[in-house]
């Protein structure tokens, strides 16, 4: 089988909700990410074989597949294909994992995977209902499925989450105000390569490049965190705020994956390779907690151990999954997020897969690490997991 590799991953910086990319259709945002993995991995667009992307809130300006859009926007050869996919927040990891399987079965030589979301010009289950989807309710979903799974919203699973693994309230602020840090940090330093700039807009809707995460705070006021409203659950009946959970975001992301000796024989060069591609399904009222049978699998198939790895990427859906995962793994907590996370960041949920993958590669290569995992929590209960090795 051929071997797939990663040769370029990209994302644009990511906008707040409302903020600098609010005036850029989901299309044109995905489309500006291929156009600059294109650029920067100098492979001819021709070459490209597929472009898969993720996407959740597939309506709107986000539906009638806006992975073929995207290439059509862009500018990329009417012969390329595009196609669209929703595995939910898993969404863009799942694209690489697909455009990597393509290549391993020698369906492809290049294959762009990637994702998008614009959730302040389409917001969240837009696609569910248009729009009216009531979590108390669950009007939409089937009865049978109701009476067989008593589903929640995920905030309500994040708080159970909380109350099985004992994490108290001042745990997970603690870990938000973390999360702001490190992120502040990485971007001052220049850490990420990558960002790419990207247009967008100031409060007055004149023109500007967002070259960093809109969402990210420099400080955090340990009163004000402290006195925020519970999200989900009444007052002193829970742990979960909008500050301790993931932002809703704007962005893109893209990955370019190719056949190793085929890349090489273009004179590309490989930044890594994968060692476990990894997607399982878990409790559906939990659903969040399907990190850690997916982290188990994963390392087992890598034939690697918790301590072997350079880097652990963790989607910070909310600051209670990732404490969890922690004390099931009493992981290394200084290369768990090291740039931060969705809490600080931002999680547009379509892109963040890909980004994750994107922003991993730059920190392994500039740590000088080799083994990265990275994990997400899905709704309904699943997770993806990939472990890469650098080359």
């Amino acid at each position: 089988m051929a071997e797939p590799v990663i040769l370029e991953a990209v994302r644009t910086a990511f906008g707040r909700r409302q903020g600098a990319l609010r005036e850029t259709r989901p299309d044109s945002l995905l489309a500006f990410a291929l156009q600059g993995l294109l650029e920067r991995s100098r492979v001819a667009p021709e070459a490209i074989d597929d472009v898969i992307a993720g996407c959740v809130s597939q309506a709107g300006e986000q539906g009638a597949n806006i992975g073929r859009l995207a290439v059509l926007v862009g500018g990329l050869p009417t012969r390329v294909p595009g196609v669209s996919l929703n595995r939910m927040c898993g969404s863009s990891q799942q694209a690489v994992h697909f455009a990597a399987q393509a290549v391993a079965a020698g369906d492809a030589r290049y294959v762009v995977a990637g994702g998008v979301e614009n959730m302040s010009r389409v917001p969240m289950f837009l696609d569910v209902s248009l729009g009216r989807f009531e979590f108390k309710g669950f009007d939409v979903l089937n009865p049978e499925l109701l009476a067989r799974h008593a589903l929640v919203h995920q905030g309500e699973s994040a708080e159970r989450i909380a109350e099985q693994w004992g994490i108290t309230r001042v745990q997970c602020d603690a870990y938000a105000k973390e999360s702001h840090r490190r992120a502040h940090a990485a971007a001052e330093a220049g850490w990420h390569r990558e960002i790419l700039p990207t247009p967008g807009v100031d409060a007055q809707g004149q023109p500007l490049t967002l070259a960093r995460d809109e969402g990210v705070r420099a400080s955090i006021d340990d009163a004000r965190m402290a006195s925020l409203a519970l999200a989900f659950r009444p007052p002193g009946e829970g742990v979960v705020t909008a500050g301790n959970a993931s932002q809703i975001s704007d962005g893109a992301s893209a990955v370019l994956i190719g056949d190793a000796q085929a890349a090489r024989a273009d004179g590309l060069r490989p930044r890594a390779r994968f060692r476990a591609r990894v997607v399982v399904g878990s409790d559906p009222v939990m659903q969040l907690t399907g990190v850690i049978p997916a982290t188990h699998e994963a390392l087992r198939r890598a034939g690697v151990s918790i301590r072997d790895l350079d880097w652990i990427e963790i989607n910070e859906a909310f600051a209670t999954v990732v404490l969890a995962w922690a004390r099931e793994f009493d992981a290394d907590m200084d290369r768990v997020n090291p740039w931060g996370g969705a809490i600080a960041h931002g999680h547009p949920l379509g892109a963040t897969g890909a980004a994750l993958m994107a922003k991993m590669l730059a920190g392994l290569e500039a740590r000088g690490g080799t083994l990265g995992l990275q994990v997400m929590c899905i709704g309904h209960g699943m997770a993806t997991a990939t472990v890469i090795e650098r080359v």
